[in-house]
């Protein structure tokens, strides 16, 4: 497709341009194309009111029927200029999309000089039918009209908040995952309205904490700081902040020990999963977690490393969550071992896999352990459960009965799939799978 050369230009005067431009790209923490962006975006707008006004008789455009239209700042002249790309048509039905081949080599005679010579003036015209042309379309200043330049100040601020939401978005997708640094700033119905930054140099934006990501051990007054996970960010046009943080996720729990861990940053300790209620389903139970740990190395503690001397680097953990318990244990390529490891710190006499397949276990404690494994209110085991993936019931060794037991496994098996789908792991690293050992 060739392509004729600009008709000569006329620009709109807009005083003050380049000085706007700066003020907006300052105030609203935006680069200058972005503004720029915005700006050229809006004058479109408000050129696409002035040219439905000239056609009142046209109850409606098509959506896309002015795609072809362009705007261009010129920043030293402090001016814009409309230009359109038209198809070459023998007949033309529509005069914002298509021009007659005649009108183009009018105007390309009208910008031809008299040092243009027949062969220069043969070569500027597109002579084919279905060539395209970009012409100048700029209305007189006048013409463009008081409603026109409404509506472009109009799109003008949404447009900017859009830029705006494009650059955080883009700046902040990377930071998907991690936890970053948040303070109070208001509240808004149940939702807590964090400020929150990057610490990557990028301003700071605000972030939506929901009630139902929020601790309650938590104190939100205004000017407060807490680390906050970085859960999504929102796509779209939406009002509110597009930033939506938690500080009950369980990806918290692991930055913030890959934080404390040395030995986890250098990937020598690796957190395998993570089971965590913190907000649980009672008032009379306290925020809890488990976390199951490995090492490839064999002279690295991997409990111990997360612990640190006489606890220091749990404890940081523990009171950037406001004292939540928090239970780190070796995780095991044997379920059985790695069952009895998570319900710690009860004392397992023996862990029976009564049901491989439908992963389902039987755990032997003594009577006086018994309140210990189920924990207060379940707690303890329901944790173990997500934790391993494994539906633990938890028996008294005294009174244990294997016949009864395996009668009652064999009339459970018809629900299999509720247990693989209701036991799984709040944080899982997917390269422990169990297939893999």
């Amino acid at each position: 497709m060739s392509k004729a050369k600009d008709q000569k230009k006329s620009n709109v005067s807009l005083p003050q341009l380049k000085n706007m431009i700066e003020e907006i790209s300052k105030d609203r923490n935006l680069p200058s194309s972005a503004v720029q962006t915005a700006l050229r975006e809006a004058l479109l707008k408000g050129y696409e009111r002035y040219r439905r006004s000239q056609h009142l008789d046209q109850m409606q455009f098509e959506e896309d029927h002015f795609d072809n239209f362009d705007v261009f700042l010129n920043l030293e002249e402090e001016a814009f200029q409309v230009v359109a790309t038209k198809t070459i048509v023998e007949e033309v039905t529509d005069e914002d999309k298509e021009i007659s081949l005649s009108e183009v080599k009018n105007i390309l005679q009208q910008e031809a000089t008299d040092d243009t010579s027949e062969e220069e003036l043969a070569a500027m015209n597109p002579t084919q039918i279905g060539d395209s042309v970009v012409l100048d379309v700029t209305p007189d200043r006048d013409d463009f009209g008081r409603m026109a330049a409404i509506q472009a100040k109009q799109v003008l601020a949404q447009k900017l908040r859009d830029q705006q939401r494009k650059i955080i978005q883009e700046e902040f997708e990377q930071f998907e995952g991690t936890a970053l640094m948040g303070k109070v700033l208001r509240f808004e119905r149940q939702s807590v309205i964090l400020s929150v930054n990057s610490s990557f140099g990028q301003p700071d934006v605000e972030a939506e904490l929901p009630q139902k990501e929020q601790l309650p051990n938590d104190n939100y007054r205004i000017g407060r700081t807490f680390k906050v996970f970085l859960k999504k960010v929102r796509e779209g046009s939406q009002r509110g902040p597009q930033l939506l943080v938690s500080r009950g996720a369980a990806g918290l729990v692991v930055e913030l020990f890959a934080n404390e861990v040395p030995e986890i940053e250098e990937e020598l300790v690796r957190i395998v999963a993570v089971a965590r209620e913190a907000s649980p389903p009672s008032r009379h139970v306290g925020p809890r977690t488990k976390i199951a740990v490995d090492t490839l190395e064999g002279d690295v503690d991997p409990v111990g490393a997360c612990i640190g001397a006489r606890g220091s680097r749990i404890q940081v953990v523990v009171n950037e969550l406001q004292g939540e318990k928090i239970d780190v244990i070796r995780w095991s390529p044997d379920p059985a071992t790695y069952i009895s490891n998570a319900l710690s710190p009860a004392r397992i006499d023996e862990v029976r896999l009564v049901n491989p397949e439908g992963r389902q276990a039987h755990v032997l404690v003594p009577e006086d352990q018994l309140s210990l494994a189920i924990g207060k209110e379940g707690q303890n085991v329901r944790l173990a459960a997500r934790l391993t993936g494994w539906k633990i019931d938890i028996k008294d060794v005294n009174k244990y009965d294997p016949v009864a037991a395996m009668a009652e496994v064999e009339s459970q098996r018809q629900n299999d799939s509720e247990y693989q789908s209701y036991y799984q792991p709040d944080y899982q690293d997917a390269s422990y799978a169990e297939e893999n050992y």
